[in-house]
This record gives C-alpha cells, sequence and structure tokens, in this order.
C-alpha cells in the first residue's frame, strides 16, 4: 500500500513557477501510474497530468500543456509536477494518485492519493 504526501505548493505570481513534488511510503512508486489531479473550490477534481509506470510516457490536459512537465525519479520514490507559466485559472489544491494500471487518465483507476497541496496564483 502506498501512502503519498505532496509539498511544493504556495503562493505565485502569474507567470511564475512551482514544482510539486509526491514523495511515496510503504511501497515504491516503479509499479505504478501517477497521476495529479486538481480541484479549485466550487468545481469538481479534474486531471492535470499522469505518467506511466512502463515507459514513462506521459499525458497533460489541453489547459496545462506547454507549461506543466511530469516527471518521476525512482530511485527517490518520488513525482514531480514542474508548473510554469503559472495562471490564475491554475488555483486549486493539487493531489497526486498512484494506480496500479500501467496509465491511467481516469481518478476511478486510482488507488491511493495524498493529502493534496494548495497553489494559489495570485498578485
Amino acid at each position: 500500500q502506498a501512502h503519498l504526501v505532496e509539498s511544493g505548493g504556495g503562493l505565485v505570481q502569474p507567470g511564475g513557477s512551482l514544482r510539486l513534488s509526491c514523495a511515496a511510503s510503504g511501497s515504491t512508486l516503479d509499479y505504478y501510474a501517477i497521476g495529479w489531479f486538481r480541484q479549485a473550490p466550487g468545481k469538481e477534481r479534474e486531471g492535470v497530468s499522469c505518467i506511466s509506470s512502463s515507459d514513462g510516457s506521459t499525458v497533460y490536459a489541453n489547459s496545462v500543456k506547454g507549461r506543466f512537465t511530469i516527471s518521476r525519479d525512482n530511485a527517490k520514490n518520488t513525482v514531480y509536477l514542474q508548473m510554469n507559466s503559472l495562471k490564475p485559472e491554475d488555483t486549486a489544491v493539487y493531489y497526486c494518485a498512484a494506480s496500479t494500471f500501467t496509465m491511467a487518465t481516469l481518478e476511478g483507476f486510482y488507488d491511493y492519493w495524498g493529502q493534496g497541496t494548495q497553489v494559489t496564483v495570485s498578485s
């Protein structure tokens, strides 16, 4: 069973950058697809990006494509979400999740979730 902890959130000005980390304990992340999701106030949770457990292939939501980059460091048992050119509409609680599927874009396929980290983009 994977225990996930997100970190790296905070307050940033529009156009700024943040790097979120998803660290795991209790299990190695090598065997899981990892996804990042976010939930803004009053909105449903949405998928942001995911990375496969096999070949490192990635998927991004259209709203973040070209600005966000997901990566994994299996040696550190950590997955990252580099977020550049942040916009106010990126403000949300960001969650990482682990799936036993090789790749999963829908949150229903994720088994383990972190507690979330707040990202606020505001001047």
